[in-house]
């Protein structure tokens, strides 16, 4: 009889993982991919729709899916939207027939959403896993911001006035992780999603009880 290691991979879990823009949530997520060992390889990032416009860098399907304001809405009317938010006057809402095929295809899917979104997850999908990113000080999410340099003072420090107040809503999610290091965010990362792949209800201990210890 075949022990849990060689069981067939179950549905993959959902990830949401939140905290103010400029954190480096995708930069954790990339080098979280990039690790050994099985929970990497079944890492996969989301990819939301937003009707923000695309910048230089961005690629359509592997940054963002861009849309029009009224597509979008078409899409959140007719229900193909998990959840949708607006963040600083632009929409971003996640696909959800692309999200359930990933899952039911046994990878562990992480949504880089906002406060709002998450709160959607939580309650349309319980069984999803929060996970909040602080960054190491204010100090540093302002840097990171102006690293950018794509972005207008006036637009950097409305992120930060928002960072402050979504903040509040920590207590909310499930695990919290500090980007104070990008090599250890990632492998944080990881040990919480392998600590959630062993709670009780989510492994299949079923076919170990069934044989009566033979």
């Amino acid at each position: 009889m075949k022990g849990l290691a060689e069981k067939k991979l179950g549905r993959g879990l959902l990830v949401v993982l939140s905290g103010p823009s400029g954190v480096g949530k995708g930069t954790v997520v990339k080098h979280a991919m990039s690790a050994r060992g099985a929970e990497a390889r079944r890492l996969r990032r989301s990819v939301s729709v937003t009707t923000r416009a695309r910048r230089t860098d961005e690629r359509e399907g592997r940054d963002y899916f861009f849309r029009s304001r009224e597509e979008f809405t078409r899409m959140a009317v007719a229900g193909e939207l998990l959840e949708w938010a607006t963040y600083l006057d632009n929409d971003y809402g996640t696909p959800r027939e692309w999200l359930d095929r990933q899952l039911e295809a046994s990878y562990d899917v992480v949504l880089e959403i906002e406060v709002q979104g998450a709160m959607q997850v939580r309650e349309c999908r319980p069984e999803a896993v929060l996970i909040y990113m602080l960054p190491a000080s204010w100090r540093a999410l302002k840097q990171r911001l102006k690293r950018r340099r794509s972005e207008a003072e006036e637009v950097q420090r409305r992120r930060i006035e928002v960072a402050r107040e979504e903040i509040k809503f920590v207590p909310n999610y499930d695990y919290v992780i500090v980007n104070d290091r990008v090599s250890r965010a990632g492998r944080q990362l990881l040990t919480i999603l392998e600590a959630e792949r062993l709670r009780v209800g989510r492994a299949d201990v079923g076919c170990l009880l069934g044989d009566g210890g033979e």
